[in-house]
């Protein structure tokens, strides 16, 4: 965040880096981290309402016929998603999603 608002010129005419105080004030409350986690909710709920012979959840079901490399496995979006969906507890996520208002 520090780069994307830039450095602060002082009175004296020295450029400094932003606080974190003045990074939170500019971003008035919102956590990030959160932000980010909602809008992966957010496009999750609009994925799962999609219908099913639409191009995107074509995308989502496809399994590849070729082996992952070894080591640790890359995380899918769908992965990251449901961790978060799993941090703040909620079950039968699937039926919840086809719900908009919840």
């Amino acid at each position: 965040m520090r780069k994307i608002f830039g450095p602060t010129r002082t009175d004296d005419g020295y450029w400094r880096i932003k606080t974190n105080q003045e990074i939170e004030d500019i971003l008035k409350g919102q956590n990030i981290i959160g932000f980010i986690k909602k809008q992966g909710l957010n496009s999750l709920g609009h994925v799962e309402r999609m219908v099913g012979d639409n191009i995107v959840q074509k995308i989502k079901r496809w399994k590849p016929m070729s082996k992952r490399p070894i080591g640790k496995p890359k995380t899918r979006w769908e992965d990251d998603v449901v961790e978060g969906i799993k941090s703040i507890n909620i079950s039968k996520w699937k039926k919840v999603s086809q719900n908009r208002d919840s």
